[in-house]
C-alpha cells in the first residue's frame, strides 16, 4: 500500500537534509521501513506488524513501530486503516492472553513452546511485562486524540481496557492474588526465566504494579519495574480521559483513576534512592522491602524515557539527577568506546551500546548541542546499512545485533523529526502533549 503522507514527508525531509547527506540517507531508510517490510493489512480489517527479523507481533514494538506515523494519520486514509487495524488486533490478543507479551499472526502455536505452563497456539511468548499493558492503551489514546475517529472503541477495545485494569489490580498482590507463573526449561540465559517456582523473587505490597519481566524481555531482579509503573501512571490518567471523554464510563473512569494513584503514592513511597554521587534518584527495580536496583535499560519504558513518556518534563530535577546517573559511569550498562557513549542492556551482554538508548537520550535532551551530536553518532554507527540495529559496539559498529529491527528504525525517524523543531520537543511527550509535572 502507498502511504501518501509518508512518501510526502519523506520527501520534505531529503530536501530538508540535503546538507546532512548521512542523516538524509539513515532517515529516507529507516522512516518507512514498519511499512516497507513488517506490515500484514489483514482480511479481518485488522494489522498485524512483526519485529523485524523475528515473525512474531510484541504489543510492545508493534505500537512503538508506528508511533512516527500518528501525527499524519489525519491526512492519510491508508494509515488510519493501518493503526486502527492494529489497536483492534492488539486488543484481541489481550483478550486472548492479558499475560503474553508477543504473538503469533495466526493459532499455529510458533515461538516458545516448551515453557511453563504451557502457552496458547495465538501466543509465541508469555512473559508478563507491564508495558504489554500499557503500550496498546497509550496509542489507542494517541490514535483517538489525533483522528478523533470513536469508531476505534470496538467491543474488543473496550473489553481491553477493562482487562488492563483488572490485571493491573491482581498484579498489585502478585504472590496473594495473581495465577501468573512463568519457568523456561534450560534457558540460555537466567534472565530468561522466574525463580522461586515461576513466581519471581518476593515482594511486599506497595500500590505498584508486579512486572516479571523487563521491555528486554529480561526477569526482573526486583518485581516493581519503576519506569514501567510511571508509564502505568501516564496511560491510566489517559484511559481515565477516554472513559470519560469519548466512552460516557464515569465508574471506568474512576477505577483508573484511583489506581493511578494508589501506583503514583507506591512510586513517591518507594522509588527513589540517595545516591552518594547524584543525590536523590529513582530506582529502576524495587521490591517493597528495601531493596533496590540503580541502573537503566535501552529498552522503552526507561527512566532515560520519562519526559517521552509524559510522566515529568525534561528539566525536572529528580529527573535531570537520575538522568546524569544513567549517563555516567555509575550505571552500569553505561558504556563508551572510540565511536559511540549511551545506554546499553543486560540482554545483550559485552558491553554494547543501544540505538533506541541514543534516541531516546535525544528526544529527552533540552540541549541542542547534544542532540546534533547523537544525530551525528547515530548516522555513523550504521556500518553502511543506514539502518539502527538493536545494539553495536562501541568500538567497532561492524559488530551488531539484529540487522532488521523496526521499533529503532521507528525511533530513529522519530528523533530526526523531532530534532527539527528543537523548541518544541523539549518539553513533549511521545503523544505531543505537553509534559505535567509529577504529582
Amino acid at each position: 500500500m502507498i502511504y501518501p503522507a509518508v512518501e510526502h514527508l519523506k520527501a520534505e525531509m531529503q530536501d530538508r537534509l540535503r546538507d546532512q547527506p548521512a542523516l538524509a540517507d539513515a532517515f529516507a531508510c529507516c522512516f518507512p521501513n514498519t511499512l516497507e517490510t513488517t506490515v500484514r493489512l489483514l482480511d479481518d480489517g485488522t494489522s498485524f506488524v512483526f519485529t523485524g527479523d523475528i515473525p512474531a507481533m510484541w504489543l510492545r514494538d508493534s505500537s512503538a513501530q508506528v508511533s512516527p506515523y500518528l501525527p499524519l494519520a489525519t491526512h492519510d486514509a491508508g494509515l488510519r486503516r493501518l493503526i486502527s487495524g492494529l489497536i483492534e488486533r492488539q486488543a484481541r490478543y489481550l483478550l486472548i492472553d492479558p499475560y503474553a507479551n508477543a504473538f503469533n499472526a495466526e493459532p499455529d502455536n510458533s515461538g516458545h513452546t516448551a515453557d511453563r505452563p504451557p502457552k496458547g497456539d495465538w501466543v509465541w511468548e508469555r512473559k508478563f511485562e507491564l508495558d504489554s499493558l500499557c503500550y496498546p492503551v497509550s496509542l489507542l489514546y494517541r490514535y483517538w486524540r489525533t483522528t478523533q475517529d470513536e469508531t476505534v472503541f470496538s467491543e474488543a477495545v473496550r473489553e481491553m481496557l477493562q482487562t488492563v485494569l483488572r490485571v493491573m489490580r491482581t498484579e498489585q498482590r502478585h504472590h496473594e492474588d495473581s495465577p501468573y507463573t512463568f519457568e523456561r526449561p534450560d534457558p540460555l540465559l537466567p534472565s530468561d526465566t522466574l525463580t522461586h517456582g515461576g513466581r519471581g523473587s518476593p515482594v511486599a505490597y506497595t500500590g505498584m504494579v508486579w512486572s516479571g519481566f523487563r521491555p528486554s524481555d529480561d526477569a526482573c531482579t526486583y518485581g516493581y519495574l519503576i519506569p514501567a509503573n510511571m508509564f502505568a501512571v501516564v496511560v491510566l490518567g489517559q484511559l481515565a480521559q477516554m472513559a470519560r471523554e469519548a466512552l460516557g464510563d464515569t465508574e471506568l473512569a474512576a477505577c483508573a483513576s484511583a489506581l493511578r494513584n494508589e501506583i503514583q503514592q507506591g512510586i513517591h513511597a518507594h522509588g527513589t534512592v540517595q545516591h552518594p554521587v547524584h543525590g536523590q534518584i529513582y530506582a529502576y527495580e524495587t521490591d517493597g522491602l528495601g531493596h533496590h536496583l540503580l541502573m537503566d535499560d535501552a529498552n522503552v519504558p526507561s527512566l532515560l524515557s520519562l519526559p517521552y513518556l509524559g510522566y515529568c518534563p525534561a528539566d525536572d530535577p529528580l529527573y535531570l539527577r537520575t538522568r546524569r546517573f544513567i549517563l555516567s559511569p555509575h550505571n552500569s550498562t553505561y558504556f563508551s568506546g572510540r565511536y559511540a557513549a549511551g545506554v546499553g542492556s543486560p540482554h545483550t551482554p559485552g558491553g554494547l551500546i543501544w540505538p533506541i538508548a541514543l534516541a531516546m537520550q535525544g528526544l529527552t535532551s533540552t540541549d541542542q548541542a547534544e542532540r546534533q551530536q547523537l544525530l551525528n553518532t547515530l548516522t555513523a554507527t550504521t556500518a553502511g546499512t543506514h539502518y539502527m540495529h538493536e545494539s553495536f559496539h562501541p568500538n567497532d559498529p561492524a559488530h551488531f545485533t539484529r540487522p532488521w529491527f523496526a521499533w529503532a528504525n521507528s525511533l530513529f525517524a522519530e528523533f530526526v523529526l523531532a530534532s527539527l523543531q528543537p523548541e518544541s520537543a523539549q518539553h513533549t511527550t511521545s503523544n505531543g502533549l505537553t509534559s505535567s509535572p509529577r504529582d
